[in-house]
């Protein structure tokens, strides 16, 4: 996500990024292996306190909670401000190879797009920036193979965090997982590899819609760069954060749903088997605007968690030799 979008430019956008050769495979691994846990705990920083509240507003009822402001000042007051971090553990470990993996995966995606799909034709006329230029509907293409391949590591770290955030009790004795290790025991000894990837299917349907984010992105990034005499960072700065958040509208109900799947009960009384079942229930119980609730949080949180990913990332990025 915001870990590759420095790399973002190469194909397509920046000339003189274009015309600068490739950095070999093991530097770039590592400057994005280590950039990555930077821009893990900016995101987690910023963002995971929106997140809880999202997640509890996603699967909870009008009667618990009324809207964001209440199910937050409810989360501080009676579990203190620690309770917005719930399940902050399985997101910061995650967002480091999520990362990593997002921006070598979605390099490699453009280049074979753009070497196999995309690729003009090669005459007399063709500049250096033309034969290296993928569209915008190319990055969009990129980023859904990124996504389902980040979504093997997401799923279960995303299972994970969502059951720790539904956790309502202040008192850990009551709690069903004790944190993140307890609870990724129990889902292995209760239901295998299985269980630990239950939901799946539907984080690799979110994802799908990473198609926005990177295509968005890359138009964001050459209006900003035509009509604005802005440098690349600040560039970089608006065009993600932008792009992150015409992701979250367009992919926002499919996250409810995912929500719903990921902290249903994996026994006998299991309320959803498949996809369809849990977007009924969810328009059964509020209609259209179930597919909406909680986006308030995600919304707000959209901008300046991948914002503040993407200083980090690039901050690191730099002063890496």
């Amino acid at each position: 996500m915001s870990a590759s979008v420095n790399d973002a430019v190469k194909y397509g956008v920046d000339d003189t990024a274009e015309r600068k050769p490739a950095p070999k495979g093991g530097a770039s691994n590592y400057k994005g292996f280590v950039g990555g846990i930077f821009s893990g705990i900016a995101k987690l920083s910023v963002g995971h306190p929106f997140d809880t509240i999202k997640v509890r507003l996603q699967t909870s009822n009008k009667t618990q909670f009324r809207g964001p402001l209440e199910c937050l000042l409810q989360t501080v007051r009676n579990e203190g401000v620690r309770g917005l971090y719930k399940g902050a553990t399985p997101p910061l470990i995650g967002w480091m190879f999520m990362d990593s993996v997002m921006l070598g995966s979605l390099t490699v995606y453009r280049r074979l797009l753009l070497e196999n799909v995309f690729s003009p034709r090669r005459d007399a006329h063709a500049t250096v920036s033309s034969l290296h230029q993928l569209p915008s509907v190319g990055h969009g293409i990129a980023g859904i193979f990124a996504g389902w391949t980040v979504s093997f590591i997401a799923a279960p770290v995303e299972h994970v965090k969502a059951r720790l955030q539904v956790q309502y009790a202040a008192d850990k004795a009551k709690r069903v997982y004790k944190g993140p290790i307890d609870c990724t025991k129990k889902l292995l000894r209760g239901h295998g590899f299985r269980g630990l990837y239950h939901g799946l299917s539907a984080t690799l349907l979110f994802r799908t819609f990473f198609f926005f984010w990177w295509a968005s992105y890359d138009v964001f990034t050459r209006l900003l760069t035509t009509h604005t005499a802005l440098s690349t960072p600040a560039i970089n700065f608006w065009a993600g954060g932008l792009s992150a958040q015409i992701f979250w509208i367009t992919s926002y109900p499919s996250d409810v749903v995912k929500q719903r799947i990921m902290t249903d009960s994996l026994g006998p009384d299991r309320r959803f088997p498949r996809w369809r079942d849990a977007a009924k229930a969810v328009w059964r119980e509020n209609g259209w605007r179930g597919y909406w609730r909680g986006f308030v949080p995600c919304f707000l949180r959209a901008f300046p968690a991948n914002a503040m990913a993407l200083v980090a990332f690039e901050g690191v990025m730099r002063a890496l030799p």
